[in-house]
């Protein structure tokens, strides 16, 4: 019988005014289920709303991709009071052209600014530590509130693609 393997990997900590960007936690599972099942905040994200079950797994693919490529997705949570806040990152799918600063937020703090925080933070750390000379950021079209968050930080649409069976916009971002 073969031994248990163990890898280990470091997911850093960061922090902006509001947010703590760290690591998923097994306690998260909870609120980011709420977020995940809420059609409102999968709508431009290309998917149907995700059981509990469907949003474990997720979580699971968003740690391994820290243990695969050294960099992945942070969750988001509110330096007042630590309630859970959504994510922001790196997300690169075997499938992705190029690395995606990615981000998404429950409804419950829309409208206060806090994805375009999380993602300048998310979006430095990643070039500086990367050295990516650039990355993307894949919207759905009918997505304005992302499209502003793309603009706020600085992205240039650089023109159209289909991924995975959907037409989205392809922001760049650049260090």
């Amino acid at each position: 019988m073969l031994g248990a393997m163990t890898t280990t990997f470091e997911i850093p900590t960061l922090a902006s005014d509001r947010l703590v960007l760290r690591a998923f936690r097994a306690d998260d599972i909870d609120a980011w289920a709420a977020m995940e099942a809420d059609p409102e905040v999968r709508r431009y994200r290309g998917n149907d709303p995700r059981t509990r079950d469907e949003a474990w797994m997720a979580m699971q693919g968003i740690l391994g991709q820290w243990a695969m490529r050294g960099y992945g997705v942070f969750a988001l949570e509110l330096r007042a009071g630590g309630t859970f806040a959504g994510f922001a990152g790196v997300l690169h799918p075997a499938d992705w052209p190029e690395p995606e600063l990615s981000y998404s937020l429950p409804r419950a703090v829309w409208g206060q600014g806090l994805a375009v925080e999380a993602a300048a933070v998310a979006r430095d750390w990643a070039f500086a530590t990367q050295r990516f000379p650039r990355m993307a950021s894949f919207i759905i079209p009918e997505n304005t509130r992302s499209i502003r968050v793309a603009q706020k930080l600085g992205a240039v649409r650089e023109g159209n693609a289909t991924l995975r069976g959907f037409e989205v916009e392809w922001w760049v971002h650049r260090p």
